[in-house]
């Protein structure tokens, strides 16, 4: 069965997501959980979607800000990313924030910051909804890859 920490590995510190997935806790399997939590995600309201968006770290952020496995997932422990590549992420999550009123969130899948960039300044471009929903499905992708890589 699985209980809370495994949810946090899952779903980063997502509080309305993992309050509700806290509630129906021990699941039989990660995969479970993750089927669950899709579920749950759907039936959030807007501003709990963005609660769980909020919850996963920027691209590009000081290690020190992110979770363990966002720190491994975004490749910080074998980082080389120049340091206009890191400020050109800070400029573009700050516009993306203050564009859409939360998180740019993606799932990196093991690609470099710069190859991150582009992804980021085509999103700029999407709707606010459209890019809450694209966050909510980055979300869940994060979470199946960290399932499949036994991390939960």
């Amino acid at each position: 069965m699985l209980e809370l920490p495994r949810q946090l590995n899952l779903f980063e510190n997502a509080g309305p997501l993992l309050e509700r997935l806290g509630a129906e806790e021990p699941f039989p399997s990660g995969a479970a959980m993750l089927a669950r939590g899709r579920e749950i995600l759907k039936s959030l309201s807007e501003a709990e979607q963005i609660g769980v968006i909020n919850a996963h770290p920027r691209i590009g952020d000081r290690p020190d800000k992110v979770s363990a496995l966002s720190f491994r997932e975004q490749g910080y422990d074998r980082d080389t990313t120049p340091p206009e590549v890191l400020r050109r992420l800070a400029t573009l999550n700050e516009e993306y924030e203050q564009k859409f009123g939360f998180r740019f969130v993606v799932f990196v899948n093991r690609r470099s910051k710069e190859a991150i960039v582009p992804v980021l300044e085509a999103r700029l471009r999407g709707t606010r909804d459209e890019e809450r929903r694209t966050a909510l499905r980055e979300i869940l992708a994060i979470a199946e890859d960290r399932l499949k890589q036994g991390e939960v």
